[in-house]
């Protein structure tokens, strides 16, 4: 296969686990909120934690399932991924995402912002400081169960999705626990939503880039293992 074609499958599985993240994911806040309360906060947690989880195994092994741009700026500044994929991938996130919450806005209305991240009482730098720390913490699972060739395999999405799920029931209430830019900037774009969104950017860019820089410490320079061993 041409190394188009190879490119071109990559981005069409990152659009595809974005878009089952998004409309599931933020699907699970629109219908809680329709239904006043019967998926339930911990419920919409488990969804999100659950196709995370889902769309890893499902895609890891086509485009690395990085489904979140700060992620795939956290694998191209560790040379995991190469310049050349990380504007492709981002584009194919956001746009997985976008017709996501299209979707969900002809199916459902505009439903809660079609359940676009706000932070609580409109405290951003409280949200900012959330956002970037769970992420952090999201970014430096990724790397000890998925990229580190000691880590036990087979186990990643089981571990990042529980990290997900529970960075979500823990903090979501606060700041609605993107840690994901496609995640937030995309039923934002559709609802027409601006206030803020700029900290989930800054947020988990900012977090996935402190845990690069932190597992690198605790792992001796763990990707020098499998690109210059």
């Amino acid at each position: 296969m041409s190394k188009q074609a190879n490119l071109f499958s990559e981005v069409l599985a990152e659009a595809v686990g974005t878009f089952a993240l998004v409309f599931t994911g933020t699907g699970a806040v629109m219908v809680n909120v329709m239904t006043e309360g019967v998926v339930s906060h911990l419920g919409v947690s488990f969804v999100f934690g659950a196709v995370v989880a889902a769309m890893i195994y499902a895609t890891g092994h086509i485009s690395g399932a990085n489904l979140n741009p700060a992620v795939t700026l956290g694998f191209w500044s560790i040379q995991v991924l190469p310049k050349y994929k990380v504007l492709p991938y981002i584009i194919g996130q956001l746009s997985g995402g976008i017709l996501a919450s299209l979707l969900l806005r002809i199916a459902l209305g505009n439903i809660a912002n079609l359940g676009a991240t706000l932070p609580l009482d409109d405290n951003w730098l409280q949200s900012l400081v959330i956002e970037t720390i769970l992420t952090f913490i999201l970014m430096l699972v990724i790397l000890g169960s998925g990229l580190d060739r000691r880590a036990p395999v087979g186990f990643a999405g089981i571990a990042i999705g529980l990290t997900v799920g529970l960075e979500a029931a823990c903090m979501g209430p606060i700041t609605g626990a993107s840690m994901n830019p496609a995640r937030s900037l995309a039923p934002a774009i559709i609802s027409h939503l601006w206030r803020h969104q700029w900290l989930y950017i800054v947020g988990p860019v900012l977090g996935v880039q402190l845990a690069v820089w932190i597992y690198r410490q605790l792992s001796n320079n763990f990707y020098d293992f499998d690109h210059k061993k």
